[in-house]
This record gives structure tokens, C-alpha cells and sequence, in this order.
């Protein structure tokens, strides 16, 4: 599609074309947090292990980054107006296998399957902005883009808690159905159709994408497989040196390749490597933090969906009302300064939450998503601009596609590192603190929550009744829970404290 054929006054169709197209993308969006509420009453129906439920997100993510880097290659073979119409109905077609999934397998399979249509979904909407409107309509088509984009994630616990208690947990995915078919309509209608170029396709790199797509899928089952069979586990252990010898394959193939699947090559710039890295890092505070809260208020504090989403709402709130002063500071302050500015004060909201009991709920949690809430958006933005500022518009297309990567495998990377701090720890904690009460330690019953006079009372040795017992060993759980859910805030606080502090001893570099 070129500049000639695109009218210079924007027609009613255009504009609903790119509504249609936005609805894509916020529904690819939303999809990533609208179960995140959801995600204990999705185990319990179908019976999966608390160390496996992240997998529900994880899969989406790792499918995201897989699709995002063929976006590319597949509008300039079908068009756009193809490919939208074909990722929209892909999406909405593996909704319905999702909501239909009576076994995790067959959930893990179609939200494969879904991520892959989402990671298509998301950059056609910010294409779409330069290629269908002129300089002033990019502008308002980019900033509706963008709110959208904000506000997905920032609904997704809220609405998916509503929908789990309302209803069931299928139609988190079953609410995609009506406004996907909507969207095909509209971009099958108004979007300019464009002659198909499938010899392009033949620039696809089948070895380099299969490298990429084992290193990924050895690197996060490895990190999930490792809490249970043991980080010096054969099977741990080959699939970490698989995933790293495909990576390193991966590097060296995209490196040489004339049209590569990822230019990696972009990363030789300084500032935009270190965007990147931001962006990484942000991928592993955002998603780790929206996946960490319901975590604890289902198995801690036993709080429904909905509650759940309730709780939630509080950041997504401060990051919509802090949305446009972010705006206003990010085009009048410097950028470094900015970012490491939100990313510190990210950090502290993070480090916050390390300090939960067993009794923490709305009101102590409320700070610190206040402080994260606030934050974000000095995350997001200001690194945009680090990273591509300064970049020419050629160079552009492919680099922000490698930095909204690196932000979906962040999250896809820290739900995993967060999976092995969670349930490689809570068995340690859970022992030490069996090992205290059988010696009497009165600090560590008053810690758990048992009645301190009647563990007093009780003569060593004694047969311990049956329900004392299962509620020692639930008090137990419940506290090596909190302990370890603190220990993985702490581990993504000083990660992202590290993106501040590599900002501030970062020295731009420009040509």
C-alpha cells in the first residue's frame, strides 16, 4: 500500500476500519490480564498445579513474541486488509477453543494458538496509523492507539473478576466473540485492498524462527520444571544448554541474514539497547506484579475473582490519572531523567508489597499500587523515546517491533522466574517453620497465627489431635505462602531498580 492511494481527508470507512482494527488490539491486549483475576478458579476446574497456573499467561506471552517479528514479512505477502481480517478470525476462533477447553492441555493449546493471533493483531493498529491517515490524523489515530492499549490491561483483572463470578470462567473468552466478528466486518469493508505479494514470503527464515521459537520454549519450561525436579536435574539442565545453544544459533543466523526475522543488529546502538533492556525489565514488573497480587489474595486471603479484581483496579486507577501528566512531563523533561526516575519509584513500589502478613488485604496493598499505578507510565513512555528518538524512520519499523518484544518476553520470562522463587521456597519456608514450632518457639506460633496460650499448654511428645494438626500444617502453608510471595516481590523490585540505575550511568551515544 503506498502513499498515493491513501486519500489525504480521512473518509467515515477509514476511520471505521481503524476502529475495527483497534478493537483487534484491545481485545489482544485485555486477553493478557482479564484471567489474571481468574487464574485460581480456572485451576480448580481444571485441576491444574498451583506451580503450572502461570502457564495460562506464559503460553499467551511466549506466542505473542513468537508472532510480533512475522508481522512484517506477512502485510507486505497479504496485505493488510488480509491479514487483519484473518488474525481477527483466528482470534476470535480460538476464544471459543479456549472457552471450550474441558482439560489444561487443550487451554494451553488454544491460547497458543490465540497469542499467536494477538502478537499480529498488536502492530497492525500502530501500521495502520501512518499508512491510512495523513500527518494531523496520525496524531489522534496514535493517541487513540495508545489509550487502548493502556487501558486493557488496566480493566483486564476488574472485568475478568466480574465475568468469573457473574458467570463462568469460559466466558472470559467468550466475550471476544461478538465485538471480534464486528471488527472483520469493518476491515473487510473499509479497508483498502491491496494486491497480495506471496513471493515475499518466500524471505521467511524457517531455521532461524524454529531456533528462536526452542530457545524460548526450552528457557521457560526449563525455569518452570526447575522448583520441582531441582535446578541440578538432568532434565533442567538439557534444557537450559538447549535453549542456549539455540539462542546462540538464533544470534548468529539473524546476525548474518540479509532480511532477518528480529534485526539484531539495531542493538549496536547504545541507547536503543539500553531502551530495550528497559523494556525487558518492565515486561517483568508489570506482568510478575499483575500475576503476584492474585496469587496472594486467592490462596492467602481466599478472596473470589471478583474481589480480586476489585483490589486490582486501585493501579490500573493511578495509572490512567496519571496517564496525561506523563504526557506533559515526557515532552517538555529529559528522558533519562524521566525513566530513571519511574523506574525507581516502580521499584519502591514493588519493594512495598515485600512486607505482606497473612493479613494484609485492600488497605495495605493500596500504597503501594498507588505508587507502582504512578509510575508506569513514566516506564513506558519516556524509554519509547530513548530507544527510538533518535533512530531514522527507516530504521524505525523493525526496531519498535524488537523493543515491544522485549517487553512481552520480560513478562514471560519473570512469570517464570517468579513461578521458581514461589514454589521452589514456600517447601524450604514451610519446613523451617514446622522445624521452629516442634521446638517451641513461641515467636514463630504468634508469627503463623496459632493461639499462643494453647501451643504453650501443649506438653511435648503428646499425640497431637487430628484437626489441630491439619490447621497447624494449613497456618504453616499459608505463612511459607506469604514468606515466599515476599521473597519474589523483593527479586522483581531490585531487578527493576537495576533499570534505574542503569539509566543513570548510561552515557547517550548519537551520531
Amino acid at each position: 500500500m503506498t502513499a498515493q492511494t491513501i486519500s489525504p481527508a480521512p473518509s467515515l470507512g477509514t476511520w471505521v476500519a481503524f476502529c475495527g482494527l483497534c478493537v483487534g488490539m484491545f481485545m489482544a491486549v485485555l486477553d493478557v490480564q482479564v484471567v489474571a483475576a481468574s487464574l485460581p478458579d480456572i485451576r480448580t476446574a481444571l485441576s491444574i498445579r498451583p506451580d503450572q497456573m502461570s502457564w495460562i499467561q506464559t503460553s499467551y506471552l511466549i506466542a505473542e513474541v513468537v508472532a510480533i517479528p512475522l508481522t512484517g514479512l506477512l502485510t507486505h505477502a497479504l496485505g493488510l486488509r488480509r491479514l487483519a481480517v484473518l488474525s481477527i478470525a483466528t482470534f476470535t476462533l480460538t476464544s471459543i477453543g479456549c472457552a471450550m477447553s474441558g482439560t489444561f492441555g487443550a487451554l494451553l493449546f488454544w491460547r497458543l494458538l490465540q497469542g499467536l493471533a494477538g502478537g499480529l493483531l498488536i502492530p497492525q493498529v500502530f501500521t495502520a496509523g501512518f499508512v491510512l491517515f495523513p500527518s494531523r490524523g496520525q496524531a489522534l489515530a496514535t493517541t487513540i492507539a495508545g489509550v487502548l492499549a493502556v487501558l486493557a490491561p488496566t480493566i483486564g483483572p476488574f472485568v475478568g473478576g466480574w465475568i468469573t463470578d457473574s458467570f463462568t470462567w469460559p466466558w472470559l473468552f467468550l466475550i471476544n466473540v461478538a465485538p471480534g466478528i464486528a471488527a472483520i466486518a469493518a476491515v473487510a469493508r473499509f479497508l483498502p485492498r491491496q494486491a497480495a505479494e506471496l513471493p515475499y514470503l518466500r524471505t521467511f527464515d524457517p531455521l532461524g524462527f524454529g531456533l528462536m521459537v526452542m530457545a524460548l520454549a526450552c528457557l521457560e519450561i526449563g525455569l518452570k520444571e526447575a522448583p520441582r525436579a531441582g535446578w541440578r536435574s538432568s532434565a533442567v539442565l538439557a534444557l537450559m544448554a538447549a535453549s542456549l545453544g539455540a539462542g546462540a544459533l538464533f544470534v548468529l543466523r539473524t546476525w548474518r541474514a540479509r532480511q532477518p526475522i528480529v534485526d539484531l543488529r539495531a542493538l549496536t546502538d547504545r541507547d536503543f539497547a539500553l531502551g530495550c533492556l528497559l523494556s525487558f525489565i518492565l515486561g517483568v514488573g508489570l506482568y510478575g506484579s499483575i500475576y503476584l497480587m492474585p496469587v496472594f489474595l486467592a490462596f492467602v486471603r481466599n478472596h473470589s475473582a471478583f474481589e480480586i479484581g476489585q483490589t486490582m483496579m486501585v493501579t490500573g486507577a493511578a495509572q490512567l490519572l496519571m496517564a496525561p501528566l506523563a504526557v506533559l512531563f515526557e515532552r517538555r523533561a529529559s528522558a533519562p531523567l524521566l525513566t530513571a526516575l519511574g523506574f525507581g519509584v516502580f521499584a519502591f513500589g514493588l519493594a512495598l508489597s515485600a512486607f505482606q502478613t497473612r493479613a494484609t488485604d485492600f488497605d495495605e496493598m493500596l500504597l503501594p499500587q498507588i505508587v507502582r499505578g504512578t509510575a508506569i507510565m513514566f516506564c513506558l513512555l519516556p524509554p519509547i523515546r530513548l530507544a527510538l528518538g533518535h533512530l531514522s524512520p527507516e530504521a524505525v519499523a523493525n526496531a519498535s517491533g524488537l523493543f515491544n518484544l522485549l517487553r512481552n518476553l520480560g513478562g514471560a520470562i519473570g512469570l517464570a522466574l517468579i513461578d521458581t522463587v514461589l514454589y521452589g521456597r514456600t517447601p524450604e519456608i514451610a519446613e523451617r517453620l514446622a522445624a521452629a514450632l516442634a521446638r517451641g518457639d513461641a515467636t514463630t506460633a504468634q508469627r503463623i497465627g496459632l493461639p499462643l496460650d494453647r501451643f504453650l499448654a501443649h506438653v511435648p511428645g503428646a499425640p497431637v489431635e487430628p484437626h489441630v494438626l491439619a490447621y497447624v500444617q494449613a497456618a504453616v502453608r499459608r505463612q511459607a505462602t506469604v514468606e515466599a510471595v515476599n521473597e519474589a516481590w523483593m527479586m522483581v523490585a531490585l531487578l527493576t531498580l537495576a533499570g534505574a540505575l542503569a539509566v543513570l550511568m548510561h552515557r547517550p551515544v548519537r551520531s
